[in-house]
């Protein structure tokens, strides 16, 4: 039996109409019959979280791993202004994550009513779409509600809120049957093939044409950029920038001395990274730069083959480098053992050496860069896949998060590498603050805590290491070792 909230009904059915399989649901009484519905539908797999923040960033990393819509659902008041860091993340990567919360009925907003505040825009800028559904009484509101629905479910490319208001009693589950509700669907007009046949000639005929993927991108430009430095002979004279955020500073300012950048994105947004932009093509960024490789094989370019060769040498230098005890050296041994397993990298110091050291894909929040929901994200990628996933994440970003264990339903896929220094020691190498006598205590957060209680509580097996052989040891049993829970391996640095 499903709920007899005629706007929760058409919601969840029309939820399974546009595909959306998977919910990670908060607890609360308010949000009690749209969880009973997704709970209540065979189509639709619930994962419970309690932490709402967390709960967002599980969704989000559901999304990355799907390639699909995933609902994270929220009671009302505070409950759904704790989803705004994950909400804020999943609108930089263009991750469809769908908010859906409960809320009191209108009249009773701002009538000092308990868990009650203006909820409808409460996410800003940071949703695509936020509708508010009516309570349907008659076939013009139910019509209404359906088309509010759609409106909001078409967009797959972006974060969009539900606002569910719900008038009590709020427990009566007595509707046999979702409606059949009419689907809505959007066909975007695509990038035609002059368009893009005309992107490929243009960094074809150009002297020094230069393809950006953004995240993920090649781990060794930034150490190239070092080593050119003034040399105007690797400054491209066009840049095609088809991707997500780009981790390096350094390499941001290297292209602003470009003279030309085409911009592509599913969006169609004027994004000025290198505030060189000219052009901004309206396409999947994955189908222009397979275009260019595609036509780069069959027509190599020097410029291109330049750069190779520079990177092909720094690749040498790096891997016959061996750092001493270190972050550095932490990383550079976990991406040797790991193999073509799932990671994500946590924001800050770790996500700088996996631009190093990592050689293949890896994920890593660059929407916004923030330290929270690193973990929380790993985990909601590990519970929709049945292969290991790795979150390679330092000590302020573990403990912030450090919730997203806090969940029964984790399995052993799940593996932590947690590099642990007693503060943010990214901020030692910010040029100047050293001359802070604070810097230590109240800007790196200096602190003694360790891992291994929080695994305890969360039947987390635990493990630490204090020198090279027992980190090395350590990442040898947190590849290989087979769990039915969680592992994580604590280095001490």
């Amino acid at each position: 039996m499903y709920s007899n909230k005629e706007n929760v009904n058409i919601l969840t059915s029309l939820l399974v109409a546009h595909g959306i399989h998977h919910a990670v649901v908060c607890p609360g009484s308010r949000n009690a019959a749209i969880v009973h519905n997704l709970n209540e539908c065979p189509d639709i797999q619930c994962y419970p979280v309690t932490d709402e923040r967390s709960a967002g960033f599980y969704a989000l990393g559901m999304t990355q791993a799907l390639k699909e819509p995933v609902v994270v659902c929220v009671t009302s008041g505070t409950a759904l202004l704790n989803l705004a860091p994950a909400v804020a993340e999943a609108y930089y990567q263009h991750q469809p994550v769908v908010v859906i919360s409960a809320d009191r009925p209108q009249q009773w907003i701002d009538q000092l009513d308990g868990q009650t505040l203006p909820q409808s825009d409460a996410l800003g800028r940071f949703v695509k779409k936020a509708v508010s559904l009516p309570e349907p009484h008659d076939e013009d509101t139910r019509w209404y509600c359906n088309r509010l629905v759609n409106e909001a479910l078409i967009e797959k490319h972006a974060p969009v809120h539900i606002n569910v208001p719900i008038t009590e009693p709020l427990f009566r589950f007595d509707t046999p049957a979702l409606p059949q509700e009419r689907k809505i669907d959007f066909t975007p007009a695509d990038a035609t093939n002059i368009t893009l046949t005309h992107v490929c000639r243009m960094f074809l005929q150009a002297k020094r044409p230069m393809l950006i993927a953004g995240q993920p991108m090649n781990p060794l430009m930034d150490e190239a950029v070092m080593q050119i430095g003034d040399n105007e002979e690797y400054v491209p004279d066009f840049v095609v920038y088809a991707g997500g955020s780009i981790v390096s500073k350094r390499l941001k300012h290297f292209l602003r001395k470009a003279k030309e950048t085409w911009v592509v994105n599913r969006e169609g947004e004027v994004t000025d990274t290198f505030m060189n932009l000219t052009h901004v093509v309206q396409a999947d960024p994955e189908v222009v730069a397979d275009l260019i490789r595609f036509n780069l094989e069959e027509m190599p370019h020097p410029f291109v083959q330049k750069w190779e060769a520079l990177l092909a040498q720094i690749r040498q230098q790096t891997e016959a480098t061996e750092p001493p005890y270190s972050q550095a050296a932490v990383v550079k041994y976990f991406e040797q053992q790991r193999g073509g397993n799932i990671v994500h990298y946590a924001n800050s110091m770790a996500i700088r050496l996996a631009n190093t050291y990592a050689k293949t894909r890896v994920y890593c929040n660059r929407g916004v860069n923030g330290i929270e929901g690193s973990l929380s994200t790993a985990a909601g990628f590990s519970c929709v896949t049945e292969g290991k996933v790795f979150c390679v994440i330092g000590d302020l970003s573990f403990f912030y998060d450090q919730n997203a264990l806090w969940n029964q339903n984790l399995r052993g896929n799940l593996r932590i590498l947690l590099m642990n220094n007693g503060k943010g020691v990214i901020f030692n190498m910010l040029p100047g603050l050293e001359q802070s006598p604070a810097r230590d205590k109240y800007v790196a957060a200096e602190h003694h805590a360790n891992a291994e209680g929080i695994c305890q509580q969360n039947a987390v097996t635990y493990r630490q290491a204090k020198d090279m052989q027992q980190m090395q040891e350590g990442i040898d049993w947190l590849t290989a070792t087979e769990s039915e829970r969680p592992l994580l391996l604590e280095v001490f640095l």
